[in-house]
Protein backbone atom coordinates (compact mmCIF):
# COMPACT_ATOMS: atom_id res chain seq x y z
CA UNK A 1 0.00 0.00 0.00
CA UNK A 2 2.78 2.45 0.90
CA UNK A 3 4.69 1.59 -2.28
CA UNK A 4 1.54 2.13 -4.36
CA UNK A 5 1.01 5.54 -2.78
CA UNK A 6 4.61 6.59 -3.43
CA UNK A 7 4.54 5.26 -6.99
CA UNK A 8 1.30 7.08 -7.73
CA UNK A 9 2.76 10.32 -6.31
CA UNK A 10 5.89 9.91 -8.45
CA UNK A 11 3.87 9.32 -11.64
CA UNK A 12 1.72 12.39 -10.96
CA UNK A 13 4.80 14.52 -10.20
CA UNK A 14 6.40 13.35 -13.45
CA UNK A 15 3.24 14.43 -15.30
CA UNK A 16 3.33 17.84 -13.57
CA UNK A 17 6.96 18.20 -14.69
CA UNK A 18 6.00 17.33 -18.28
CA UNK A 19 3.24 19.96 -18.21
CA UNK A 20 5.80 22.50 -16.97
CA UNK A 21 8.15 21.57 -19.84
CA UNK A 22 5.31 22.00 -22.33
CA UNK A 23 4.35 25.34 -20.80
CA UNK A 24 7.95 26.57 -21.00
CA UNK A 25 8.15 25.49 -24.64
CA UNK A 26 5.22 27.76 -25.51
CA UNK A 27 7.00 30.84 -24.14
CA UNK A 28 8.62 32.67 -27.02
CA UNK A 29 12.36 33.20 -27.02
CA UNK A 30 14.43 34.88 -29.69
CA UNK A 31 14.54 31.70 -31.80
CA UNK A 32 11.94 30.09 -34.03
CA UNK A 33 10.45 27.00 -32.41
CA UNK A 34 7.36 25.11 -33.66
CA UNK A 35 6.42 24.39 -30.02
CA UNK A 36 5.23 28.01 -29.84
CA UNK A 37 2.11 26.89 -31.70
CA UNK A 38 1.26 23.89 -29.46
CA UNK A 39 -1.50 25.70 -27.58
CA UNK A 40 -3.09 27.39 -30.61
CA UNK A 41 -6.34 25.85 -31.80
CA UNK A 42 -8.12 26.50 -35.09
CA UNK A 43 -11.84 26.39 -35.81
CA UNK A 44 -11.60 23.69 -38.49
CA UNK A 45 -15.04 22.93 -39.95
CA UNK A 46 -16.74 23.57 -36.61
CA UNK A 47 -14.22 21.62 -34.50
CA UNK A 48 -11.43 23.24 -32.52
CA UNK A 49 -8.26 21.47 -33.64
CA UNK A 50 -4.61 22.12 -32.65
CA UNK A 51 -2.53 23.70 -35.42
CA UNK A 52 0.01 20.87 -35.12
CA UNK A 53 -2.64 18.44 -36.42
CA UNK A 54 -3.48 20.60 -39.42
CA UNK A 55 -0.04 21.52 -40.75
CA UNK A 56 3.68 20.79 -40.83
CA UNK A 57 6.25 23.23 -39.51
CA UNK A 58 9.69 24.15 -40.82
CA UNK A 59 12.26 26.63 -39.53
CA UNK A 60 14.37 27.77 -42.51
CA UNK A 61 16.17 30.35 -40.37
CA UNK A 62 16.22 31.35 -36.67
CA UNK A 63 13.60 34.08 -37.11
CA UNK A 64 11.13 32.40 -39.46
CA UNK A 65 8.65 29.53 -39.22
CA UNK A 66 6.99 28.19 -42.35
CA UNK A 67 3.66 26.44 -41.85
CA UNK A 68 2.40 24.18 -44.64
CA UNK A 69 -1.27 23.21 -44.08
CA UNK A 70 -2.27 19.70 -45.17
CA UNK A 71 -5.61 21.09 -46.36
CA UNK A 72 -5.23 24.36 -48.29
CA UNK A 73 -8.81 25.25 -47.33
CA UNK A 74 -7.76 25.63 -43.71
CA UNK A 75 -5.07 28.20 -44.50
CA UNK A 76 -7.20 31.25 -43.68
CA UNK A 77 -8.40 29.76 -40.38
CA UNK A 78 -4.84 28.87 -39.33
CA UNK A 79 -3.58 32.34 -40.23
CA UNK A 80 -6.43 33.96 -38.29
CA UNK A 81 -5.82 31.77 -35.21
CA UNK A 82 -2.11 32.63 -35.19
CA UNK A 83 -2.82 36.35 -35.62
CA UNK A 84 -5.40 36.28 -32.78
CA UNK A 85 -3.08 34.37 -30.42
CA UNK A 86 -0.96 36.07 -27.76
CA UNK A 87 2.31 35.40 -29.62
CA UNK A 88 2.48 38.91 -31.03
CA UNK A 89 3.35 37.77 -34.58
CA UNK A 90 1.92 38.69 -37.96
CA UNK A 91 1.71 35.70 -40.32
CA UNK A 92 1.63 36.15 -44.09
CA UNK A 93 -0.08 33.80 -46.52
CA UNK A 94 1.27 33.25 -50.04
CA UNK A 95 -1.40 30.75 -51.11
CA UNK A 96 0.63 27.59 -50.43
CA UNK A 97 2.34 28.22 -47.09
CA UNK A 98 2.05 30.59 -44.15
CA UNK A 99 5.22 32.43 -43.20
CA UNK A 100 5.53 33.61 -39.62
CA UNK A 101 8.44 36.01 -39.08
CA UNK A 102 9.43 36.32 -35.44
CA UNK A 103 10.48 39.87 -34.60
CA UNK A 104 13.42 40.58 -32.32
CA UNK A 105 12.28 40.69 -28.70
CA UNK A 106 12.70 43.97 -26.88
CA UNK A 107 14.30 43.94 -23.44
CA UNK A 108 10.95 44.88 -21.88
CA UNK A 109 9.18 42.01 -23.67
CA UNK A 110 11.91 39.59 -22.54
CA UNK A 111 11.34 40.64 -18.92
CA UNK A 112 7.60 40.10 -19.37
CA UNK A 113 8.28 36.59 -20.66
CA UNK A 114 10.56 35.91 -17.68
CA UNK A 115 7.65 36.86 -15.40
CA UNK A 116 5.39 34.48 -17.33
CA UNK A 117 8.00 31.72 -16.98
CA UNK A 118 8.27 32.31 -13.23
CA UNK A 119 4.49 32.13 -12.90
CA UNK A 120 4.38 28.84 -14.80
CA UNK A 121 7.20 27.48 -12.63
CA UNK A 122 5.35 28.44 -9.48
CA UNK A 123 2.21 26.75 -10.81
CA UNK A 124 4.23 23.57 -11.35
CA UNK A 125 5.69 23.78 -7.83
CA UNK A 126 2.21 24.24 -6.34
CA UNK A 127 0.98 21.25 -8.31
CA UNK A 128 3.86 19.09 -7.07
CA UNK A 129 3.30 20.20 -3.47
CA UNK A 130 -0.40 19.41 -3.80
CA UNK A 131 0.47 15.90 -4.96
CA UNK A 132 2.78 15.55 -1.96
CA UNK A 133 0.02 16.69 0.39
CA UNK A 134 -2.44 14.14 -1.03
CA UNK A 135 0.13 11.35 -0.78
CA UNK A 136 0.94 12.34 2.81
CA UNK A 137 -2.76 12.28 3.68
CA UNK A 138 -3.03 8.80 2.18
CA UNK A 139 -0.03 7.64 4.22
CA UNK A 140 -1.55 9.11 7.39
CA UNK A 141 -4.81 7.27 6.66
CA UNK A 142 -2.90 4.00 6.24
CA UNK A 143 -1.28 4.51 9.63
CA UNK A 144 -4.56 5.54 11.28
CA UNK A 145 -6.40 2.51 9.85
CA UNK A 146 -3.67 0.21 11.11
CA UNK A 147 -2.59 -0.93 7.62
CA UNK A 148 0.98 0.37 8.15
CA UNK A 149 3.23 0.94 11.14
CA UNK A 150 4.50 4.29 12.33
CA UNK A 151 8.10 3.54 11.29
CA UNK A 152 7.03 2.50 7.78
CA UNK A 153 4.99 5.66 7.32
CA UNK A 154 7.83 7.85 8.64
CA UNK A 155 10.24 6.21 6.20
CA UNK A 156 7.75 6.64 3.35
CA UNK A 157 7.26 10.33 4.23
CA UNK A 158 11.03 10.85 4.01
CA UNK A 159 11.02 9.21 0.58
CA UNK A 160 8.09 11.40 -0.42
CA UNK A 161 9.98 14.54 0.67
CA UNK A 162 13.05 13.46 -1.34
CA UNK A 163 10.83 12.82 -4.36
CA UNK A 164 9.17 16.21 -3.99
CA UNK A 165 12.51 17.99 -3.63
CA UNK A 166 13.89 16.27 -6.74
CA UNK A 167 10.89 17.32 -8.85
CA UNK A 168 10.87 20.90 -7.55
CA UNK A 169 14.62 21.13 -8.26
CA UNK A 170 13.88 19.96 -11.82
CA UNK A 171 11.30 22.73 -12.22
CA UNK A 172 13.83 25.25 -10.88
CA UNK A 173 16.42 23.99 -13.39
CA UNK A 174 13.90 24.33 -16.23
CA UNK A 175 13.13 27.88 -15.09
CA UNK A 176 16.81 28.81 -14.85
CA UNK A 177 17.42 27.47 -18.37
CA UNK A 178 14.39 29.33 -19.76
CA UNK A 179 15.41 32.59 -18.07
CA UNK A 180 18.92 32.38 -19.50
CA UNK A 181 17.43 31.61 -22.94
CA UNK A 182 15.12 34.62 -22.68
CA UNK A 183 17.70 37.08 -21.43
CA UNK A 184 20.46 36.25 -23.91
CA UNK A 185 20.70 38.80 -26.67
Amino acid sequence: MIDDTLLEAEVKMDKALEVAKDDFATIRTGRANPALFNKIVVDYYGTYTPVAQLASFQTPDPRMIVIAPYDKGSMGAIERAIRDSDLGVNPSNDGTVIRVPLPQLSQERRKDYVKVARTKAEDARVSIRSIRRHAKDALDRLQKDGDAGEDEVTRAEKQLEALTKRHIDSVDDLLKHKESELLEV
